[in-house]
């Protein structure tokens, strides 16, 4: 297992392994460097490797050059370009007629506005990448739209593209789906904190088990069969027009779901990449 910090979600995998009476190296990411022309016997990695890196650029690059050494990861670089760019993510969703919030992309203020009198209010800016909704905001109307694309004029270059989803107007919880492999393993409703409206249990929400019914099992299988096999946290939106796609997360959080659910989400993480492992 490769790694750039030791969070509950991987002390339970390391517990977990032990149990399982299952090999488990860890690789820190921070101490690794790789040679990109000659792949040296010395470079100390298994035939599998489970990427649990946080930092999207380095699971991405890092991912990229194991493969090329023939090293199976899980979850693959091509999974990991994709759902780490939300831009990415819509594209290749709405490519496979996935139901997903409207959305709209701009490169200036000027052309972002006129995507919002397109949109409607209120409206929704994502950073492209990023997690745990950080920086994103709310866009109630023209002012506050203003306000929040003046201030993004000053940030870094990656910050001006203007990803504008259309707000759903949903129940204060979303839901999110676990799926490993070709399985639907567990889902849980995660409810927002008081005083916020973005669900991330990273900013204080809570979650509570979720029935996995069939409607939610068909979109996420759906939703991963158009992605690639791998290990899933897939977030949807209840909305008048049925469950929404509105992310997926490839190097999900579990670490509140597991007792919420009951369900050994580690283990059975261990079980698919062990099933990977060459005989």
């Amino acid at each position: 297992m490769i790694y750039d910090q030791i969070r509950p979600e991987e002390r339970l995998l390391i517990d977990s392994a032990r149990r399982k009476s299952l090999r488990l190296n860890l690789h820190d990411a921070e101490r690794i460097n790789l040679d990109l022309l000659d792949h040296g016997k010395e470079e100390p990695f298994e035939d599998v490797i489970l990427q649990r890196c946080i930092s999207y650029f380095r699971s991405l690059h890092l991912t990229a050059s194991l493969e090329k050494r023939g090293i199976t990861v899980i979850n693959s670089s091509r999974i990991a370009s994709i759902c780490g760019n939300k831009l990415l993510t819509t594209l290749e969703l709405a490519e496979a007629k996935i139901p997903i919030p409207r959305a709209r992309l701009a490169f200036s203020v000027e052309s972002a506005l006129d995507a919002l009198s397109k949109l409607g209010y209120p409206a929704v800016l994502k950073p492209i990448i990023g997690s745990w909704g950080r920086l994103v905001a709310p866009l109630k109307d023209v002012e506050s739209a203003k306000a929040i694309f003046e201030d993004r004029e000053h940030m870094f270059p990656l910050y001006q593209v203007y990803y504008i989803q259309e707000m759903i107007q949903r129940p204060p919880r979303d839901i999110r789906c676990f799926i490993i492999g070709d399985a639907v393993v567990a889902a849980i409703y995660r409810y927002a904190p008081k005083d916020d409206w973005r669900t991330n249990t990273a900013r204080g929400g809570h979650v509570e088990p979720c029935k996995v019914t069939q409607e939610i099992e068909e979109l996420a299988l759906k939703t991963v069969k158009a992605l690639g096999e791998g290990v899933y946290g897939v977030d949807m939106m209840e909305s008048d027009r049925g469950l929404l796609i509105n992310e997926v997360n490839f190097t999900t959080e579990f670490r509140n779901s597991v007792p919420a659910t009951g369900v050994d989400i580690p283990g059975k993480i261990l079980d698919f990449a062990a099933s990977k492992v060459r005989k």
